[in-house]
């Protein structure tokens, strides 16, 4: 699904979508919807000024006697052409859509029918994925990952063919966990085969403990199976 027919270009429809989504990835106590979709600090950020910015071009806007001019109204598309490609460029919407942790409303808010859901139309394999995963993972500092995802088919980082994404089960500290079944371990999905995991600049100086698998998030149960424990220093 193309970004224009998730993000309205009309004005009207825009304005309550923007105004939305900013309040809507900010809410949620003590976990905000934004964290729980997988949406980072600073994405979050870039998404409010966008809505704070449009909010005071469109009450300029709508007062058509006195403050509506042809710069007012350049401004606006400006902001919602800003809009798609950031969306675009850090695919927001389409990791909302394979978040193992999206609800309807959280479809429903961000205008995603689909998304990634639909980007496969080839038949789907009746046999689980037995092609294993190999990842290069580098500890930047202030507590982020860069993790790059390859299959022994390609040379470049990239999603096997037979899987949308990768899916991660990780945890923080001092004591490997036992197996890919341990209770303690959080989870997480991206749909791209490059990506940073950011735990925070509190778990420098601890240990990262990680497994991976590629992952259909249609038929999970295609999914591969978990790699062996990758362990990193974070910095």
């Amino acid at each position: 699904m193309a970004d224009g027919s998730r993000i309205p270009g009309n004005f009207e429809l825009f304005n309550g979508y923007i105004t939305t989504t900013g309040a809507y990835l900010e809410a949620g106590s003590p976990i905000t919807n934004a964290s729980r979709l997988g949406i980072e600090e600073t994405e979050v950020i870039k998404w409010k000024y966008f809505s704070t910015t449009w909010t005071q071009k469109y009450t300029m806007y709508v007062d058509k006697k006195s403050s509506r001019t042809t710069s007012i109204t350049d401004q606006l598309r400006e902001i919602i052409k800003q809009t798609v490609a950031f969306n675009k460029a850090n695919h927001i919407l389409d990791r909302i859509s394979v978040s193992l942790n999206v609800t309807i409303v959280d479809m429903e808010t961000f205008n995603i029918k689909k998304g990634v859901l639909s980007k496969s139309t080839r038949t789907i394999p009746q046999t689980p994925i037995s092609e294993p995963i190999t990842v290069i993972i580098q500890p930047i500092g202030g507590g982020s990952i860069s993790i790059k995802c390859y299959s022994s088919t390609g040379q470049r980082a990239s999603i096997y063919k037979n899987a949308d994404s990768v899916q991660y089960l990780y945890q923080v500290g001092t004591t490997p966990p036992a197996s890919a079944e341990d209770d303690g371990l959080s989870k997480g999905i991206s749909s791209k085969a490059i990506f940073l995991l950011n735990l925070g600049a509190a778990s420098s100086t601890k240990f990262l403990y990680i497994y991976f698998r590629w992952y259909n998030v249609k038929h999970p149960e295609l999914s591969s199976p978990w790699n062996s424990l990758q362990t990193t220093l974070i910095l």
